[in-house]
C-alpha cells in the first residue's frame, strides 16, 4: 500500500480533529497552521480532549506532544476500555507498513496478538488495502528451537498464531525473527510482544529516520491516533485522524 493513498492532502473531508498540545510544545500549532483547517482544534487540556472525544463533540483525537502517562488513562477511562490496541503505520520506501503491537502493555499472549492481527487487517481494507500480507515475528529463527526456553515459547506462540489466522481466512505467514525480509514481503507485522514492537518502532523510527504517520486504536469505534511526542511535523497524523474518521460517518 502506498503512502500517497493515505496522506494525500487534497479533499479533505468536514470532520472536526482534536490535537493535544504539551505546555513546552514547539511544533503542534506550527503544524496545525500549515494545515490551515478550520476544523483541527488544539486543546492544553488532555481530560476536556478525552471527554469531547468520547461525547462526539469532536470526530477524532490525535494525541500529539501530549503526555502519554496524562492522556491514555483518560482516553482508555473515557472510552470504556480495559485496554488500548494501537497499530503504528510507518513508511518504508514508498509503502506504508503497519505493525503490532507497540505499546509495552499490548500483545502479550496468542489471543492478543491474533486480535490485534484481525483488527489491523480490517483498518488496512478499510484504507484501501486490497490483500494484506501478515508476517508473525518470533525471538529467533526456528532452527533455534531448544536453545532457551524464552525463544522457545517465542517460536511455538508465532506458529499458532500463523495457524489462526490462516485458519480464520487470512494470509499470513511464519517470519521468524528476520525482520529485514518482513519489511519487503508483508504489509502488516505483528511483533512477539509489546516491547519488542516499541524496539523496532524506535529502530526504524528514531535511528533509521523511517517515517511515523501515528498509530490509531484498533480496538474501539472512536478515532484516536496514538502519535510520539518527539514528532516534529503533525501533519500528517491528523490527516490520517481525518480520512479515519470519514470512514466512521
Amino acid at each position: 500500500m502506498r503512502k500517497s493513498d493515505i496522506l494525500r492532502e487534497e479533499n479533505l473531508p468536514n470532520v472536526k480533529v482534536g490535537i493535544g498540545c504539551a505546555p513546552d510544545s514547539k511544533f503542534v500549532e506550527v503544524s496545525v497552521r500549515a494545515l490551515n483547517n478550520p476544523n483541527v482544534i488544539i486543546y492544553r487540556d488532555p481530560k476536556k480532549l478525552a471527554e469531547d472525544l468520547a461525547s462526539g463533540a469532536i470526530d477524532a483525537a490525535v494525541r500529539g506532544d501530549m503526555s502519554s502517562s496524562k492522556l491514555l488513562p483518560l482516553i482508555k477511562q473515557a472510552l470504556g476500555l480495559e485496554s488500548l490496541q494501537r497499530v503504528v503505520i510507518m513508511g518504508y520506501m514508498d509503502r506504508a507498513v503497519f505493525m503490532a503491537p507497540v505499546g509495552i502493555d499490548e500483545g502479550w499472549t496468542v489471543e492478543d496478538r491474533v486480535s490485534m492481527a484481525e483488527r489491523s487487517e480490517a483498518l488496512m481494507k478499510s484504507l484501501g488495502c486490497d490483500h494484506v500480507r501478515i508476517a508473525v515475528m518470533s525471538g529467533g529463527r526456528d532452527e533455534d528451537l531448544g536453545r532457551i526456553d524464552v525463544v522457545d515459547e517465542s517460536i511455538s506462540d508465532a506458529l499458532e498464531i500463523v495457524k489462526r489466522l490462516n485458519k480464520a481466512g487470512h494470509d499470513s505467514y511464519d517470519a521468524q525473527i528476520l525482520l529485514e525480509d518482513a519489511v519487503e514481503e508483508a504489509d502488516l507485522i505483528i511483533a512477539p510482544n509489546g516491547i519488542t514492537g516499541n524496539l523496532i518502532f524506535r529502530t526504524m523510527h528514531f535511528l533509521g529516520n523511517a517515517p511515523a504517520f501515528g498509530a490509531p486504536l484498533i480496538n474501539t469505534d472512536k478515532v484516536f491516533i496514538d502519535t510520539s511526542r518527539v514528532k516534529t511535523d503533525f501533519t500528517d497524523s491528523i490527516i490520517l485522524a481525518m480520512r479515519l474518521a470519514e470512514m466512521k460517518k
